[in-house]
């Protein structure tokens, strides 16, 4: 019991730094890497460069209204609540 809490508090990320990185920078997929959902950032990255490319912006705004959502869902959350749904449950998409 005391092994599996030393080992979540170690893997703890912080909620108000990851919902500040979604609303500031999401569109980018940064709040991805730091949670370290790797594969879910790049797709955001991939979609805002080259989406938005093809599409004349229209995929980067589609993107940074999704990371504003997921930043405000973030914040909203107590961290244990955060640390629970996004970190060990590793939930990547809302």
């Amino acid at each position: 019991m005391a092994v599996d809490y030393l080992l979540r508090s170690r893997k703890s990320k912080s909620h108000v730094a990851a919902g500040l990185l979604a609303i500031f920078l999401g569109v980018f997929g940064v709040h991805k890497f730091y949670l370290g959902y790797n594969k879910a950032g790049f797709i955001m990255l991939a979609v805002t460069v080259l989406g938005s490319v093809i599409t004349l912006g229209l995929a980067g705004a589609v993107i940074q209204v999704i990371s504003l959502i997921e930043g405000v869902m973030y914040l909203a959350k107590s961290q244990p609540e955060f640390d629970e749904v996004y970190v060990f449950n590793e939930r990547e998409w809302f």
